[in-house]
């Protein structure tokens, strides 16, 4: 089932969806806004998982040990040296 409805696009947004239907790529400029309308959902829930990791990856961090700079530069060093040595480049 379908429903009628309204809607505004900007000048820039109809000109890109009528673009997409004189390349033959959609049927109409309503099938474009349906096939954008249908992206969103993914869209959304790969922000909503991106986001609940990045809540998790912070928690974690706020919640661990503190590493000072010069621990940290250490750390740094160290690898960039190990990673150097992997790829046959002198230290």
């Amino acid at each position: 089932m379908t429903v009628k409805s309204s809607i505004s696009l900007t000048n820039e947004q109809h000109a890109f969806a009528k673009g997409l239907v004189r390349a033959g790529r959609y049927a109409s400029v309503s099938a474009v806004v349906q096939q954008g309308i249908e992206m969103l959902p993914r869209k959304t829930e790969r922000e909503d998982t991106e986001r609940e990791a990045l809540t998790l990856l912070l928690s974690r961090r706020r919640d661990g040990d503190f590493i000072g700079s010069d621990a940290m530069g250490t750390r740094v060093r160290r690898t960039a040296a190990r990673k150097r040595r992997a790829h046959g480049l002198a230290d």
